[in-house]
């Protein structure tokens, strides 16, 4: 048996309401809360953290409208913008239902729900949950890592007046679209400066394409570089992207370029 998952809301000033669907929905997910009132809301979601949260759109002072739930479901997405909110009404109606969803709403349920389809539209929406906490979390690994790296001469160090002025004309000529040639003796760190040349340029956030000349064949050099069409010659059984077109917007870095003849 799998372990289960999602830590739901339920919203509703029906006391009957919340119970019948605490009852259906405990046997499916890790934690099931309800709350009758929502002027707690505020706090509640400032001290907790819900997968999904089912907000009835109609309350004690405004039968059938359903503007407190378009309230309420505001207020939720201004506490957290990430959040999965699925509102449940008596009132079917389909204008009311894309108005949720325009304004945020994850889904629709109509009381009184069938089982086995309010299950499946909650399942559906924790595993949304799930998919936006991952996403966050990739975001925020990738623009830590991001700004690790993008730091100006990451990779490069020294305190000497040689290497200060190749740190000053790597700054120079990042900032136009000049071709750049780095000379230097195997080991010296050539790829290190076109790497820093293009952290500082404006295709920064752009792709940096690397390529060793020097490990490919002068019969391969051209299909490499410039790429080919499918049936071009006996072995192209499919297009093929050449660097120069991976490289478009951002920077080509052409290792070794002296190994290739005239």
């Amino acid at each position: 048996m799998t372990d289960k998952i999602g830590k739901i809301l339920i919203v509703d000033d029906n006391e009957d309401v919340l119970l019948a669907a605490k009852l259906l929905l405990k046997n499916h997910f890790a934690a099931v809360h309800t709350e009758s009132n929502p002027n707690v809301l505020p706090n509640l979601l400032g001290n907790e953290s819900y997968d999904v949260i089912l907000l009835d759109m109609n309350f004690t002072k405004d039968m059938t409208s359903g503007q407190e739930g378009f309230y309420w479901l505001n207020q939720i997405l201004k506490i957290d913008p990430s959040s999965v909110v699925i509102l449940i009404t008596s009132f079917g109606d389909v204008d009311v239902a894309v108005r949720a969803i325009k304004e945020g709403a994850t889904d629709f349920v109509l009381k009184p729900w069938q089982n086995e389809k309010f299950i499946a539209t909650v399942s559906s929406s924790v595993k949304l949950s799930e998919s936006r906490k991952e996403v966050s979390y990739l975001k925020s690994r990738q623009q830590q890592l991001s700004s690790d790296i993008d730091l100006k001469f990451h990779d490069l160090i020294g305190k000497s007046q040689q290497i200060q002025t190749v740190f000053s004309l790597i700054e120079k000529v990042a900032k136009t679209d000049a071709n750049v040639l780095i000379t230097g003796e195997n080991g010296t760190g050539k790829e290190l400066v076109a790497r820093a040349i293009h952290r500082q340029s404006h295709r920064k956030d752009e792709v940096f394409i690397s390529v060793d000349l020097g490990a490919i064949s002068h019969s391969l050099f051209e299909s490499e570089l410039f790429g080919y069409v499918k049936g071009a010659f006996t072995d192209a059984k499919e297009d093929r992207a050449g660097r120069f077109e991976l490289a478009s917007k951002g920077t080509l870095f052409l290792d070794e370029i002296s190994n290739i003849p005239i």
